[in-house]
């Protein structure tokens, strides 16, 4: 994403991470494809969910089109800098992971379908990196609100690693984790491909179908 330098493949020292700063990024008020708040307050009864897959601009867009969605956000999450800015991310220093959060309604999608666009949205085997885009902000990740979140994610990725041993994919290597603090990312970077629709997307499936979420139980 815009040219920057590949970085390693391997978690930073926090030692060497920002100080960053107290205050939030500046970002949008509205999301421009839904037409919601994107910081809130959310309706009553809406669940969160937060989802890392690689660049955030195409994961974005892979959610904010599954009907039920209430809105979506990217930004940053999991590393050690309160409040980065993109660059301090890209730095390779601050161990955050772009990331998106999704809200949605559980009365008209279930946390299931999002595990399943998730999965079959990339290819969860590469570690950090996500095709040509190298580094731990490019990581998969799947960030759970609740201990039925952290099932279910748990529950899936047990369902999708058999599918992908089949067709001879390399172990997964998703971190699966309690959702830490999000930050928002800058204005510019909220629904990117629908304010640049020939940008950057990196993201590139497996071609393997994840049966989680259509009544198919991990073994």
């Amino acid at each position: 994403m815009f040219g920057f330098s590949r970085k390693a493949a391997e978690m930073p020292d926090p030692a060497n991470a920002p100080a960053g700063r107290s205050q939030a990024i500046p970002t949008s008020e509205t999301h421009s494809v839904l037409r919601t708040a994107i910081q809130g307050p959310y309706p009553d009864g809406f669940e969160s969910a937060m989802f890392g897959m690689g660049c955030f601009w195409g994961v974005e867009r892979i959610f904010w089109k599954v009907p039920g969605v209430h809105v979506t956000a990217v930004g940053y999450a999991a590393g050690y800098t309160p409040n980065p800015t993109y660059q301090e991310v890209c730095s390779g220093l601050t161990g955050h992971n772009e990331v998106v959060l999704v809200v949605f309604d559980p009365a008209k999608v279930s946390y299931e379908t999002l595990l399943k666009a998730f999965w079959e949205g990339h290819d969860p085997t590469q570690g950090l990196r996500q095709g040509n885009d190298v580094g731990s902000q490019y990581r998969s990740g799947i960030y759970a609100y609740s201990q039925a979140q952290r099932e279910a994610a748990e529950a899936s990725k047990a369902a999708f690693s058999s599918a992908l041993k089949a067709r001879g994919f390399d172990a997964i290597t998703t971190e699966i984790i309690d959702a830490p603090e999000f930050y928002f990312a800058e204005d510019y970077h909220q629904q990117y491909l629908q304010k640049n629709p020939s940008g950057y997307c990196g993201l590139g499936g497996t071609g393997v179908a994840c049966q989680i979420g259509t009544g198919v139980a991990a073994e």
